[in-house]
């Protein structure tokens, strides 16, 4: 899964719609909305994180312009404390440089020791997400990423991830 041909095969290999929308490097969620990407309400955003100990680690996804609160996702998964992880850790884990970081490289994690928790607010529709590449965004039912998360064995799970109004 490193590259995102591997992506594009696998998702075309299941028979799983997906909108493939090419454009310029892109490292924040100010830029992916800046490219004029279609459904810029179903972008996501990855946040590679660690508790305090460095035993476990998760990938975070939630709606692009949500505000992200580590103590209240502590609260909502039930982790010790948590961090950002390094870009070696995101690189031994999941074989992606800072930028390209997204579900797809979950696929990627062969110590399936990365949990995935995906915000609610994606169920039902798409997700704007990096097949590995920062340089394309593939738009994909948000249950269809969590089979393929759940198929190649590592922990994915909903849950209502920003704070309550």
């Amino acid at each position: 899964m490193s590259a995102r041909q591997d992506v594009i095969a696998l998702l075309e290999e299941r028979g799983i719609d997906y909108e493939l929308s090419e454009h310029e490097p892109v490292f924040t969620i100010e830029a992916m909305i800046e490219a004029g990407l279609p459904h810029p309400d179903r972008i996501a955003k990855n946040l590679f994180i660690r508790d305090d100990k460095k035993r476990h680690y998760y990938l975070i996804v939630v709606p692009g312009e949500q505000p992200v609160n580590l103590r209240h996702i502590q609260e909502v998964i039930g982790s010790r404390r948590l961090s950002f992880a390094s870009e070696a850790d995101l690189a031994a884990r999941m074989a992606v440089a800072k930028g390209a970081v997204g579900p797809f490289a979950v696929l990627n994690n062969e110590a399936r020791d990365v949990e995935v928790y995906i915000d609610e607010f994606f169920l039902g529709g798409v997700m704007g997400i990096h097949p590995n590449d920062n340089t394309a965004t593939a738009w994909v039912g948000a249950e269809d990423v969590i089979s393929l998360i759940a198929e190649h064995g590592n922990p994915v799970s909903t849950a209502r991830l920003g704070e309550p109004e």
